[in-house]
């Protein structure tokens, strides 16, 4: 008997399947069981020759499932190595569906660690201060990202397909079991925070509107000096921490949202008044005058 073997087209069909329709079947019941069926039907009907194995195939490839679609991928190319087994009689039904359910968490928390948390933000920092430096400019971080986005997102999924489909179940459980993705999770998420700093101290606008302001006599000139900002309380935290106030107040928003669960509204509501109290403050201090 000759063995089975996916061919480098189906292989694509399947992938461009999944990437393209990842989220067009997105529902309740299943997830993305159906987005899966749909990118695992080209690799099924290659494999098996009766109507009775492509419809069992079929069947255990459209149950619930659920990932993060970029690093997900993976799976994909996992189980087309399982399937690829199992139709020369090396693996099991039993087998392939157990590994699809064992891989949803470590690919679902890695891809929103590494793609959504922390490459996405990256990107858009990048594309942010392109169209922020030069006003005749502006357009240039939105085509960067509209470039870079989508042909990004594609080179890595399809890598990781790869590296899915050669090295199979045993790859995935030597990366985990040795640590690497331990490691890459955590500079990951080192990068995050960094690119988080980067983004308050960039974007986030605010300040201690408080000042004192006095008349001067000059006792060199002999002359009174109108409105002499003897203390300005923004300029001195700002002296011994740069951006020190953007960033208590990006803490202070995440703490609340994070730790004691405010609502998105209850935040804008805060912020809005914190707003006018600082305003109204720098006005009567003379700040805004």
């Amino acid at each position: 008997m000759t063995e089975k073997k996916i061919s480098e087209k189906t292989l694509k069909k399947s992938f461009f399947n999944w990437f393209f329709f990842n989220g067009c079947s997105q529902q309740a019941e299943s997830m993305l069981g159906m987005a899966f069926g749909q990118a695992m039907a080209p690799v099924i009907e290659e494999l098996y020759d009766s109507k009775e194995d492509r419809a069992a195939a079929l069947k255990r490839h459209i149950t619930l499932f659920n990932t993060e679609a970029q690093v997900g991928s993976i799976c994909n190319g996992i189980v087309c190595g399982l399937e690829e087994a199992n139709a020369n009689g090396n693996c099991t039904p039993e087998v392939i569906e157990s590994v699809k359910v064992a891989l949803i968490g470590p690919t679902s928390a890695i891809g929103d660690s590494l793609w959504v948390a922390t490459i996405i933000p990256i990107l858009l920092t990048i594309s942010l201060s392109l169209s922020q430096a030069n006003e005749t400019m502006a357009w240039l971080g939105p085509v960067v990202y509209m470039i870079v986005y989508p042909f990004g997102t594609m080179a890595l999924s399809w890598w990781l397909f790869r590296k899915g489909y050669k090295s199979g179940l045993e790859g995935m459980q030597t990366m985990m079991s040795t640590g690497k993705l331990d490691y890459l999770t955590s500079a990951m998420s080192l990068l995050g925070l960094i690119v988080v700093g980067a983004l308050t101290a960039s974007f986030v606008s605010c300040s201690i509107p408080l000042q004192i302001v006095k008349d001067v006599f000059n006792a060199e000139t002999g002359e009174v000096l109108k409105d002499q900002v003897l203390f300005n309380a923004d300029n001195m935290l700002n002296s011994i921490f740069p951006k020190i106030v953007p960033l208590c107040l990006t803490l202070l928003v995440y703490y609340l949202y994070a730790k004691k669960k405010w609502s998105p509204m209850k935040l804008m509501g805060l912020i809005l008044v914190l707003a006018v109290a600082l305003t109204g403050l720098g006005y009567l201090t003379g700040f805004y005058a």
